[in-house]
């Protein structure tokens, strides 16, 4: 047996080129992936920066803390102030009288030059006494590099998986229509005695050979590709400046493994059919495409495909908010993608007979495709799988960010908006603030709103055109709140009891109007008295008001439509490149797996092309067939890809009427012609080297 693998795989090699350099390539990203994962919790202790020469910190209250039910205890749950509360006059004295203090960009902090243990007895509860490299929680913006580990950590889970799924499909379609090109071998060798378990071992071991292989060139790639990856990353601005790549080895391991179990897991499928082969009827259908979808196949296509959608149906019926979340957009599709993929042999057959050719010749590669169901849908599936991700993942972001903007126009009447930090309110214009409020959610949680805090409630229910479902934001007092329908208690009349900005608390507010959901920014709004230390930082004004006294608001002046444009851009550059990283993997995948494939399937029609040309084809004829049936399959690709992305934007667009925010998908056209236009390139020049030759 170990010989009839090792000449089948010299004899063979350029069959196994394809799935050898997709295994590589997926063993490589994952290494890389993993390597930038692994250096994200390995993060190197950042040094404090404002109070670096103190050896302690006494910071303001930073966090508003409540007493909580949990079961039948009480447990203290805490949420982060915007701003932490200024040092207590009294006690700044106290330490000024006893040691050295330093003041530095606020008076949220100061340094203080004396024993920790002394500093925290005078302290007391007062305020926080940070040491060492707790010192941080004073430096400006101290979560960010937190946060952008988070969103590092995402991004490169996505490219993860994404890797994984295109790899698994990739190397999985790729032995399945090798098995389908070996028919006639594998009808020889039982017609020689081989028994159906001999051939399935046989194939196994070759996938093996080929994974292990694979798999050890994967990670040298991971290795030289991680150090580049981490440089793209930040200059990107999608790592902080410090990061970079450490000494894990994990990820090679699980890199490693990975590699071989998708080797062994894409040719399994296929050792069963080739195992389930019988001798004579191996060489009477060796050029027949029959039985094409197996039972399990389309079982568990059919499966996905309705898992796919059905959650999408009861995502947009009992959370549609969940539709507009990256990690719904990016993770249900695949369920789609993948289900439409696996039932694409009975699928290409009636969509290529749909795209009508003209001539004769266009006859000819309309029912060769049609017939070569196998072929055409082994060409037609990866291009599906890029052609649905980006409009998919590029769409749907898309779409998201189009329908804020839009939503921000729609909830305003003013001609003009002033923005800028501090700015001076101007009699008739609508001035409001950015702030937050701290609720109960349940008896079990403390949940953080961002909200705005109206400076003049009568002239911001003039101006403002908000989705009101009870109430009227014309009652807005010092005594009351808008909220929107996420809120626990949403009833008007309702009292809710909210901790402000500064943590001060609780105030109790009567709900005087309920806002619809909407993308996520209808609400909660409160007046300026509860706000404590919020500075107007939008000015919304009408027709009538003059702009020099808008000029002299002392910010920037725009129209409501470039306000909306400025502060809802369609996506962030970060956000951008990361789905451009995970689409460039799928694009990568799809050139190895059309270039694999076309090679193969061309390489193996010399006698129905000698036919061709004994029945009168020219040379050129037979190229413009072979071509044309690999362009056929990229259209019947991108024809199903695009029937995804509706599905997909479809749902996103009721989950947005749901939320009662205005619909505005965007189909990334561009993008979308872009993949489907290399996919073309690529595999008319694969099929037509081989036809070329071939026809010599």
């Amino acid at each position: 047996m170990l010989t009839v693998v090792l000449s089948g795989l010299r004899a063979r090699w350029a069959a196994f080129l394809g799935s050898f350099v997709a295994l590589s390539l997926g063993v490589g990203l994952l290494a890389t992936m993993g390597l930038g994962l692994a250096s994200t919790f390995d993060a190197p202790e950042r040094e404090p920066r404002r109070f670096a020469s103190a050896p302690v910190v006494v910071q303001g209250r930073d966090a508003v803390t409540v007493e909580v039910r949990r079961g039948p205890d009480t447990a203290s749950v805490s949420q982060k102030l915007d701003r932490p509360q200024p040092v207590d006059i009294e006690l700044l004295a106290e330490l000024k009288a006893r040691w050295r203090v330093t003041t530095a960009g606020g008076p949220d902090a100061v340094g203080v030059h004396g024993p920790a243990a002394e500093v925290r007895t005078l302290v007391g509860d007062r305020a926080h006494v940070l040491t060492g490299n707790d010192r941080l929680r004073a430096d400006p913006e101290p979560e960010r590099d937190a946060e952008a580990l988070v969103a590092l950590n995402s991004l490169l889970g996505t490219a993860g998986g994404v890797t994984t799924f295109v790899s698994i499909f990739v190397v999985a379609s790729t032995f399945a229509f090798a098995v389908a090109l070996r028919r006639r071998e594998f009808g020889l060798l039982r017609t020689a005695g081989a028994t159906p378990g001999q051939v399935r071992r046989m194939l196994l071991a070759e996938a093996a050979g080929v994974g292990v292989l694979a798999a050890a060139a994967g990670c040298a790639l991971g290795a030289w590709g991680a150090p580049w990856l981490a440089r793209v990353l930040v200059d990107g601005d999608l790592a902080p400046a410090w990061y970079g790549i450490g000494d894990a080895t994990w990820p090679f391991h699980l890199a490693f493994w990975t590699g071989v179990t998708v080797a062994l897991a894409g040719a399994l499928a296929a050792s069963r059919r080739a195992g389930k082969i019988g001798p004579t009827a191996a060489l009477r259908e060796a050029d027949v495409d029959t039985d094409v979808l197996p039972p399990g196949r389309a079982l568990l296509g059919t499966g996905l495909l309705l898992a796919g959608a059905g959650l999408l149906v009861w995502t947009a019926v009992t959370e549609p908010s969940e539709l507009l979340k990256r990690k719904t957009y990016t993770t249900v599709p695949m369920l789609l993608i993948t289900g439409v993929a696996l039932l694409a042999p009975v699928l290409v057959r009636p969509v290529a007979r749909a795209l009508r050719l003209p001539g004769a010749t266009g006859m000819l590669v309309r029912e060769n495709s049609a017939a070569a169901v196998r072929r055409t849908a082994a060409v037609a599936a990866p291009v599906l799988v890029t052609v649905a991700l980006a409009g998919s993942l590029l769409g749907s972001a898309a779409s998201v960010t189009s329908a804020k903007a839009a939503e921000a126009r729609e909830q305003t009447r003013a001609e003009r908006v002033v923005t800028g930090e501090d700015l001076r309110p101007v009699p008739g214009a609508s001035a409001t603030a950015t702030t937050s409020v701290f609720v109960r959610d349940g008896a079990e949680a403390l949940v953080k709103y961002g909200a705005r805090a109206v400076d003049d409630p009568a002239a911001f229910a003039e101006l403002a055109r908000l989705p009101v479902v009870a109430g009227d934001v014309a009652d807005l007092d010092d005594g009351s709140i808008v909220v929107n329908e996420e809120w626990e208690r949403r009833t008007v009349g309702d009292r809710v009891e909210v901790w402000r900005a500064d943590g001060s608390g609780p105030v109790t507010l009567r709900v005087v109007a309920v806002l619809a959901l909407g993308t996520g920014d209808n609400g909660p709004y409160v007046t300026r008295a509860n706000a404590p230390g919020a500075t107007v930082d939008r000015i919304e004004a009408a027709a009538g008001v003059a702009p020099e006294a808008l000029a002299a608001a002392g910010g920037t002046v725009r129209t409501v439509e470039e306000w909306a444009a400025a502060t809802h851009p369609s996506t962030s550059p970060q956000t951008r490149l990361g789905l451009l990283l995970v689409l460039g993997i799928a694009l990568v995948y799809t050139v190895i797996a059309l270039a694999n494939t076309l090679l193969m399937a061309t390489s193996v029609r010399g006698g129905e092309l000698a036919s061709l040309r004994l029945a009168g084809a020219t040379r050129a004829q037979v190229l413009r067939v072979v071509t044309g049936e690999a362009a056929l399959a990229v259209a019947v690709g991108t024809t199903l890809g695009l029937a995804v992305t509706a599905v997909g934007l479809g749902t996103l667009g009721a989950g947005l009427a749901a939320l009662s925010a205005p619909v505005a998908l965007s189909v990334p056209w561009g993008a979308v012609g872009a993949a489907a236009g290399v996919c073309g390139v690529v595999a008319v020049a694969c099929a037509a080297l081989p036809a070329w030759r071939l026809t010599r």
